[in-house]
């Protein structure tokens, strides 16, 4: 069994199911493992599937995907003798995320329904059983690896026998860190964004105006200013501001809700269109101004924040706990995160972060410094720059953590091969002939107790 299937016995998943147009007619089990059962179709679909997403197909591709399905029934059979459960709530937030990349992909819901041949419950409940399944593996996987750890030897050994040729190069990269809080502005400030809205809705109800004209001309939101305000929002997703969803699905068709505050500002919603716990929906946001003198004040209050920073008085975690406005802080710890976890190259900064590192040593901590976020909201922050490399060849020095990681990976796909190994014999096994030369499940063949003729 290669071991980066054991990884890849998941993802398989993901590009499965959204299939319908493609399902064989004729179809027959190719393969079981105890009560579970691999149909040809979900062989062909799945080889469809990459095809259909640029992706290369691997040489014996029905090989490489049978073992992932023969991998994939294992755990979900494992799981259940372990009573591993997952919840619905789990499975339905799963379902609407995927659901709404076809909308996104598709342009939407309708389009999404004309192209699979099936209304949005239909398609949902086609993927439901191999999500549960998908989910229960992830967790099964996960109960059999959580004890596995890696020690510096091991990683030092990991090290030592990793082909100097076959070292990665990286670019110069930071971790940065952030405290920041946004200022709140004035009291007519609030007022005068609330007065806007409300007089925006009586255009609207009156019909002097179009909703999405308005949008288009005044949102402060610039994810839908190009769109005349318009989302599509599911009430289960917890992304959303839970008074951007309790006020929406408050709506019946073409209704316009008061004007309500969220943790972005001020919003008047219409409600396009519904369908259970999805809806459409068209938003205009106003930010109320912050003026220099709340800027001021927020410059104050984080520059006796860093002095306590400096004097040592109180950590950096600490003060992000205490003072930073960052809703995503308090899982980072004020550090921000990228594909690399917190290594970040300079592209991955914004422009004015950018020019706040440029004279800053390492350990240092910026002074406080005005600045506008992706959602045009004002803030002031202070910048922690924890590390710096240049760009270099990796090595055990800049590079520790990254190694350890992937030694840890390969450690934990050891012990899930051995798992594999003494689990194999004791399923009840049946595989179809076709796949008796696949090299790759030779372990799962040998213990077939009879092969599909």
């Amino acid at each position: 069994m290669k071991k980066s299937l054991l990884f890849l016995a998941f993802a398989i998943l993901m590009m499965k199911g959204f299939s319908q147009q493609h399902k064989v007619v004729a179809d027959k089990i190719v393969g079981i493992v105890g009560d579970k059962i691999i149909l040809k179709s979900d062989i062909t679909n799945a080889m469809v599937d990459m095809q259909r997403q640029g992706g290369q197909l691997p040489p014996n591709a029905d090989c490489f995907i049978m073992e992932q399905q023969l991998t994939l029934k294992a755990l979900v059979l494992q799981s259940e003798k372990d009573s591993i459960l997952v919840g619905d709530d789990e499975i339905e937030a799963l379902l609407d995320n995927q659901i709404r990349g076809f909308v996104n992909m598709y342009g939407s819901k309708e389009a999404l329904e004309e192209i699979a041949g099936r209304t949005i419950y239909q398609i949902k409940e086609d993927f439901r059983i191999s999500f549960r399944e998908r989910k229960l593996a992830e967790k099964m996987r996960d109960k059999i690896v959580e004890s596995v750890k890696i020690t510096p030897q091991e990683v030092k050994a990991y090290w030592d026998k990793s082909p100097v040729d076959s070292l990665a190069f990286y670019e110069s990269e930071v971790e940065i860190g952030e405290i920041v809080t946004y200022p709140k502005a004035s009291r007519d400030l609030e007022k005068l964004a609330m007065d806007e809205l409300g007089d925006w809705k009586k255009q609207i109800e009156s019909g002097q105006s179009r909703f999405e004209a308005l949008a288009g001309l005044y949102t402060d939101d610039p994810g839908s200013k190009n769109t005349g305000g318009q989302y599509t929002i599911n009430r289960t997703e917890k992304a959303w501001d839970p008074a951007f969803i309790s006020n929406a699905f408050r709506l019946k068709e073409g209704q316009i809700s008061p004007v309500f505050k969220s943790k972005f500002g001020y919003h008047i919603i219409q409600m396009v269109s519904r369908a259970g716990d999805d809806a459409i929906v068209r938003h205009i946001l106003r930010i109320p101004k912050v003026t220099d003198a709340e800027i001021k004040e927020g410059v104050d209050k984080l520059d006796s924040v860093r002095a306590k920073l400096i004097s040592g008085t109180m950590k950096f975690g600490e003060a992000v706990s205490r003072y930073s406005d960052d809703e995503n802080s308090k899982f980072t710890g004020g550090m921000r995160q990228g594909q690399n976890g917190s290594y970040l190259t300079i592209d991955q900064l914004d422009k004015d972060l950018v020019v706040l590192l440029k004279d800053m040593r390492v350990g240092e901590f910026s002074r406080p410094t005005p600045f506008t976020d992706e959602r045009g909201k004002k803030g002031v922050r202070i910048a922690y720059l924890k590390t710096r490399t240049e760009p270099h060849r990796e090595n055990m020095k800049d590079d520790y953590n990254r190694v350890a990681q992937r030694a840890l990976e390969i450690k934990k796909q050891e012990i899930l091969e051995k798992w594999f190994v003494s689990k194999i014999p004791g399923y009840y096994l049946l595989i179809d002939s076709d796949y008796n030369n696949c090299t790759t499940i030779a372990n799962w063949l040998q213990y077939a107790t009879k092969v599909i003729n």
